[in-house]
């Protein structure tokens, strides 16, 4: 029951440290303080980024179908799960754009797949673990970086609208590289928790059964009342 959790998070894992191994290799070539994660798809490592990506949404899929299983999610928490994981397909599959070559269709379809993916995942772990204070730690874990990473995702839109006021280009307006790197780790961190909580054994797959001690004591009971 929990061998889809715990591979999931093993899935994740692999893909976070394939996309980390990334900025560490390209660091003299890719400023990560203004350049975003997306930028190690369009050279010739664009196919060890689109790896890295599709590990974490196969990973985000299985962790999907462990909590499924476990019934310790809704239909809304795993629908906004789903779309982490759709969102970062399209992310693997169709390039940023190329500011060199100008705007492109698959630049567009990649940021709308970022912008879902990005959205989903809170929503996704604060939907799913909202009812933390009857569940262990990771719930709480993933609901608090859930909602840490709507606040990345809040402070984002903040400084687009400023941009937009003071008609400046809004990728200039915040070391947008570091910003969305602080979004991506929060996010994968309330991923990692749900995988946990998935994983965990202590989780209870729904009520325990009476045992038979139990039936007899409450009729003893209903007897004397």
């Amino acid at each position: 029951m929990h061998g889809p959790a715990r591979a999931g998070l093993a899935a994740v894992a692999a893909g976070a440290v394939v996309i980390v191994g990334l900025d560490v290799a390209y660091l003299g070539e890719i400023n990560p303080l203004r350049r975003t994660i997306s930028e190690h798809g369009l050279g010739d490592q664009g196919w060890i980024f689109g790896l890295g990506v599709a590990l974490l949404a196969v990973g985000s899929l299985a962790i999907g179908v462990s909590l499924l299983r476990r019934r310790l999610a809704g239909a809304l928490g795993l629908v906004a799960l789903a779309g982490w994981s759709l969102g970062l397909l399209v992310v693997a599959w169709f390039p940023k754009h190329d500011w060199s070559v100008g705007p492109s269709v698959s630049g567009s379809i990649h940021r709308v797949g970022s912008f879902v993916a990005f959205l989903c995942l809170p929503v996704a772990a604060m939907l799913i673990a909202r009812t933390w204070r009857r569940r262990p730690r990771a719930a709480l874990a993933a609901f608090l970086l859930g909602g840490a990473s709507l606040l990345w995702v809040a402070g984002i839109a903040t400084m687009i609208a400023i941009g937009n006021s003071n008609g400046m280009a809004w990728w200039r307006v915040m070391p947008l590289g570091l910003v969305e790197r602080g979004l991506a780790v929060t996010e994968v961190g309330a991923l990692i928790a749900l995988g946990v909580w998935a994983a965990s054994r202590a989780v209870s797959n729904g009520p325990a059964p009476l045992r038979t001690a139990d039936v007899t004591a409450g009729r003893a009971t209903e007897a004397r009342g």
